[in-house]
């Protein structure tokens, strides 16, 4: 079974400082954290993906109606501190396993090298309906 989890970063994850606010050693072990993870999961044979994203400064949203040239705006966004800022896809045997390596992922060190509680959000990875086409 795959899942997506979604690594959400921001005040709600029970961070208050900005990554901004973070020293380099922190920043470094909070990425060197992610690569281990990482790789763990690379070794056990369960990650298939794994990206961090760029800010949200740089997404855009794009509308189009088939038609006509599409519509890229840089919003609107939800008003939040709060934003998506990277993802594994992981090929588990069960719903649980996924829950506990998102866990695991929550517990990435922040400044102090204390785990910052990020949220991780576990989606399972749809197929698919099969069609007699």
């Amino acid at each position: 079974m795959k899942y997506m989890l979604l690594k959400t970063y921001g005040p709600a994850a029970h961070c208050p400082i900005p990554i901004e606010q973070w020293s380099m050693d922190e920043i470094a072990a909070h990425i060197d954290f992610q690569r281990l993870l990482s790789a763990e999961l690379a070794k056990s044979g369960e990650l298939v993906d794994a990206r961090g994203l760029a800010g949200p400064d740089e997404a855009r949203i794009v509308s189009s109606d088939g038609r006509s040239a599409p519509m890229v705006t840089d919003g609107p966004f939800a008003e939040t501190k709060e934003f998506l800022a990277g993802y594994w896809i992981v090929d588990v045997e069960s719903p649980e396993r996924a829950v506990e390596i998102a866990a695991q992922a929550s517990a990435a060190p922040g400044p102090g090298g204390k785990p910052i509680g990020e949220y991780i959000e576990v989606r399972a990875i749809m197929s698919a309906p099969v069609t007699d086409a």
